[in-house]
């Protein structure tokens, strides 16, 4: 039996390999001395969607657990309008969008698809601006890119040397606690 990849990671995967090794290690611990305050306020933003408190509509769903076979991902969507047959990632800020979180996406929308959801848009909703964000459904070519990069994923050796992306490590969590740099968290 193959292994599950948690589609939450696979941005993890593209921001930084070994912030996912981190993760893993202080999982569970002191969420105050780990977490930054983006990490905090995305946390405070999903309260409602994990406690399913978010709608109480039958027509939407919060917090459901997806999978694919096909993919080999599971992980969780935040919403999911049934009326309107859109899923949605709720982000609490989002300056720019990342090809991670738009594989992210991709991922719950193909989980959705393959457990026999009809999703007929996707979109982003930023919280703190109170705008929606749609993004495109994955065409033939993307899902070919999404199966790539999982390959990608499956096929990391985890001895290859970190490269250190100063500009990345700076809005990790994980950087004072990280042993492949020297920079400061910027959110401290």
């Amino acid at each position: 039996m193959e292994d599950y990849i948690l589609i939450s990671t696979l941005n993890d995967f593209i921001f930084c390999p070994y912030s996912i090794y981190l993760h893993n290690i202080y999982m569970g611990g002191d969420e105050n001395l780990v977490h930054a305050k983006p990490q905090k306020q995305g946390k405070a933003a999903h309260e409602t969607i994990d406690e399913k408190k978010y709608s109480s509509r039958k027509s939407e769903i919060t917090g459901l657990a997806v999978y694919s076979s096909e993919f080999g991902l599971m992980g969780k969507i935040d919403l999911y309008k049934g009326d309107e047959k859109t899923l949605i990632e709720r982000k609490y800020q989002l300056k720019n969008i990342y090809r991670g979180q738009i594989y992210q996406l991709w991922a719950q929308y193909f989980c959705m698809l393959e457990m026999g959801y009809e999703v007929n848009n996707i979109a982003f909703y930023e919280i703190s601006q109170n705008k929606t964000h749609p993004v495109e459904i994955p065409t033939d070519i993307d899902k070919l890119e999404l199966q790539e990069f999982i390959q990608r994923f499956r096929s990391y050796d985890p001895t290859q040397p970190i490269i250190v992306n100063i500009n990345k490590c700076t809005h990790c969590i994980y950087c004072n606690l990280c042993d492949k740099t020297t920079a400061e968290n910027g959110y401290s």
